[in-house]
C-alpha cells in the first residue's frame, strides 16, 4: 500500500481524495499539471471542482484553473526563443526541446527518439502490434487514441474542421489545412529535380515517381505496377469484374470515376476539350488527334499531339 506523503502534493494540498490501491502492471508517472513525482498506485476519486463555463469537473482547484484558460485564452508560459505560448508549464517544457533539439525519449527496439514521452509510447506500439482503441461502432481497432476519433466521425458525419473562404467542411485537421492551399495558391512542396511544385506531399511523392521510374503498386494476378494505389485499384476491377460507377442515365457502369465522367458527357453534350487549330469542341480528348478532324496536320503535328494526350 501506499501512502499519501508518496503521492503529489500540489493535489493533496487542494483536498483531492485519493484511493490507494496496489496494481500489477503500474508504472511511475509524474503529475502532467505540475512534474512532480505521483505513486502510480494513487486514483483520484472524487472532481468536486466544477468550471462554471462547461461544467466539466475536477480532482482540484488547481487542475481546474488551468482547464478556465481554456475559455479565457491565457497562456501564461512563453517561450523565450519565438513567442510562442503555453497554457502549461509542462508543454512549454516539451516545445523548447525542439529548439535545443533534445530528444531525450528512445526506443530501445529501433533507437528512434522523441521529445515528449507520450510520443514515445505511441510509437513503441508499432513494435508491439498493440491496437487498445476500439471502435465501438465496428471493433476497429487503433493504436493511437486520435485516429481512433478521427475514424469515429465516419459514422457520425461530424465533420468539425470548416474552411472560412467556401464552407467546406473535414473530418480532419490536417485535410482542412491541405485544402486551404486551394484557395492560397500555396504550393510548399518542390520536387528537387524539375521544380514543379504541389500543395500537397502525397502528390509531390506520387509526382518524384516519374523521376526514378517507380511504380510500387503491383497487381497479384497479372504483375502490372502502377505509380498510385488508386490507379492498382481500379485496374483490379478489370480482373474482379467489379464496376461500382453507374450512369443516372442509361444504367453503363464503369470500373473509374474518370470513364463515367467522360460517357457522361454524351448525355449532357459537354464538350471540355478545344482545339487551338479549328476551334471546334469535342467531348474527349482523343477526338482532338482523329485525321477527320485535322487532315491538314503534318505528319510531326500529329506525332506531337499523340505524345500530349498520352500525358492527359
Amino acid at each position: 500500500k501506499a501512502s499519501q506523503n508518496d503521492c503529489c502534493k500540489n493535489c493533496l494540498a487542494h483536498g483531492s481524495s485519493l484511493l490507494f490501491e496496489q496494481t500489477s502492471d503500474a508504472v511511475a508517472f509524474k503529475c502532467f499539471f505540475c512534474t512532480s513525482s505521483m505513486c502510480p498506485d494513487c486514483v483520484h476519486t472524487e472532481k468536486p471542482h466544477l468550471c462554471g463555463q462547461c461544467g466539466k469537473s475536477f480532482t482540484s482547484s488547481s487542475h481546474l484553473k488551468i482547464h478556465q484558460r481554456i475559455h479565457t485564452g491565457e497562456r501564461p508560459y512563453v517561450c523565450a526563443q519565438c513567442g510562442k505560448s503555453f497554457t502549461v508549464q509542462v508543454n512549454l517544457k516539451q516545445h523548447q526541446r525542439i529548439h535545443t533539439g533534445e530528444r531525450p525519449y528512445v526506443c530501445e527496439q529501433c533507437g528512434k527518439s522523441f521529445t515528449v514521452q507520450q510520443n514515445l509510447r505511441k510509437h513503441q506500439r508499432i513494435h508491439t502490434g498493440e491496437k487498445p482503441y476500439v471502435c465501438d461502432h465496428c471493433g476497429k481497432s487503433f493504436s493511437v487514441r486520435s485516429i481512433l476519433t478521427q475514424h469515429q466521425r465516419i459514422h457520425t458525419g461530424e465533420r468539425p474542421y470548416v474552411c472560412d473562404h467556401c464552407g467546406r467542411s473535414f473530418s480532419v485537421r490536417d485535410s482542412l489545412k491541405k485544402h486551404q492551399h486551394i484557395h492560397t495558391g500555396e504550393k510548399p512542396y518542390v520536387c528537387d529535380q524539375c521544380g514543379k511544385s504541389f500543395t500537397v506531399r502525397s502528390s509531390l511523392t506520387q509526382h518524384q515517381r516519374i523521376h526514378t521510374g517507380e511504380r510500387p503498386y503491383v497487381c497479384d494476378n497479372c504483375g502490372k505496377s502502377f505509380l498510385q494505389s488508386s490507379h492498382l485499384k481500379i485496374h483490379q476491377r478489370t480482373h474482379t469484374g467489379e464496376r461500382p460507377y453507374i450512369c443516372d442515365h442509361c444504367g453503363k457502369s464503369y470500373t473509374g470515376q474518370s470513364s463515367l465522367t467522360k460517357h457522361q458527357r454524351i448525355h449532357i453534350r459537354e464538350k471540355p476539350h478545344v482545339c487551338d487549330r479549328s476551334g471546334k469542341s469535342f467531348a474527349h480528348a482523343l477526338s482532338l488527334s482523329q485525321p477527320q478532324h485535322l487532315p491538314t496536320l503534318s505528319i510531326l503535328e500529329r506525332f506531337e499531339k499523340k505524345c500530349l494526350l498520352d500525358h492527359i
